[in-house]
């Protein structure tokens, strides 16, 4: 017998996720001006971003092992991420409020809270989902969640425009408040999934995989991160500025969260029929080959709708590795997998960070190198997670 997927449980984490992302989204938006008025020279601003995601690295994987271990006791998990969050919150709040005074190291000591904290919010929940739901609605459930960040990421340009000159204690405050508000229901989603599993015939826990089959899947995350922030990150403007003014860019960036959302849905769909690494691979050489048409784009048209197609594949490889990540951690492995794979993500993002640290994009030498990253670790990713299909399929069927 198979639970009912439950989709009010998927919505509800797509709205935890929205608000957590948009906390992100307006700290980006104000740090230089907060650690200005603390105090922190400008040229600084960068290393503390860098630090968010050395923090973040270790933390995601910390928090993924936790979750293991503390969700072994029903509803404990949520209390946890619940009290984790709430404090990440007010530490979130509180930074508008100390920077006047120029404190500037406990204007860093929140932050590094903040951000240590605020790691509750990105494996956990996906180990919830990954513990208790039916494995065939894993796909859906993660695919709901991750709608939320790709809602947040797609309004994040209005959002700098219509915040720009504003008093950032109002944004702060109504995006703590929002996300602990959205948070209080984790506890019964927890409950609400774990009655929906009583209900469903246990699948199967898979072996631990070899070490050298995890080592290629992790490999190729993190060459699916690289791709990702190098395409969007670090081109996607150039690109755009090709076709289209300055001023335009805020309005034309969206496009890609645009496909992300439409079409990581319908991928839930082909990752329940053929798994997650099919689906993963798959989205993996869409996003490879839409990179590259962006890249040699001769009008504004051609490339909206190549960059429309590399957020769409990236919707599908984010939704489609979370999913085979929770289903290799099935069951009892769930938040170290989970972990992991957002642990290698925020390494993808430090090292673009880093890049832009160093200004290595402005190298005219490098340029050319930029534009085909991701177009390589793209395809490179998807021939990867290719060769790993054989093992998985063998080891589900010994598991079955």
């Amino acid at each position: 017998m198979t639970a009912r997927v439950p989709h009010r449980i998927g919505l509800y984490l797509a709205v935890v996720q929205f608000f957590f992302t948009l906390t992100w989204t307006v700290y980006v938006i104000y740090l230089p001006r907060l650690a200005a008025e603390a105090g922190i020279p400008k040229s600084a601003v960068v290393y503390i971003l860098l630090l968010d995601q050395l923090v973040f690295v270790a933390m995601d994987y910390t928090m993924g092992l936790m979750a293991d271990r503390v969700s072994r006791v029903l509803g404990k998990l949520g209390y946890v991420v619940l009290g984790v969050t709430i404090a990440s919150c007010a530490a979130f709040l509180l930074l508008p409020f100390v920077a006047p005074h120029g404190a500037a190291w406990l204007f860093l000591l929140l932050t590094v809270l903040w951000t240590v904290s605020s790691s509750a919010l990105r494996a956990p929940p996906l180990v919830l989902v990954g513990k208790y739901a039916a494995q065939p609605s894993v796909p859906w459930l993660s695919a709901l969640s991750l709608f939320g960040l790709g809602l947040a990421s797609a309004i994040s340009p209005y959002l700098a425009i219509t915040l720009r000159g504003a008093d950032p204690r109002i944004p702060f405050v109504l995006s703590s408040v929002a996300l602990a508000a959205a948070t209080l229901g984790i506890v019964w989603a927890e409950r609400a999934l774990a009655r929906s599993a009583a209900t469903a015939a246990p699948a199967p826990a898979l072996s631990a995989p070899p070490t050298p089959w995890m080592m290629t899947f992790l490999f190729a995350v993190l060459l699916l991160g690289l791709g990702f922030q190098i395409h969007f990150s670090l081109n996607s403007a150039t690109l755009y500025l090709r076709h289209a003014p300055a001023s335009d860019i805020p309005y034309l960036m969206p496009v890609f969260w645009i496909g992300f959302n439409v079409l990581m849905l319908p991928a839930s769909l082909a990752v329940k029929r053929y798994g997650g690494l099919v689906v993963a691979a798959a989205g993996a050489l869409i996003a490879a080959v839409a990179s590259l048409a962006a890249y040699h784009a001769g009008d504004l048209n051609s490339l909206i709708a190549a960059q429309f197609s590399a957020g769409g594949g990236w919707g599908c490889v984010l939704m489609s590795v979370v999913s085979a990540a929770i289903a290799i951690g099935h069951t009892g492995r769930e938040g170290k997998m989970t972990g992991g794979l957002f642990s290698l993500l925020a390494l993808a993002t430090f090292a673009r960070i880093a890049v832009l640290a160093a200004e290595l994009n402005k190298d005219a030498q490098l340029a050319g190198v930029l534009s085909w990253a991701p177009v390589a670790a793209w395809a490179l990713a998807g021939v990867l997670l290719l060769t790993l299909l054989p093992k998985q399929r063998k080891a589900v069927a010994a598991a079955g």
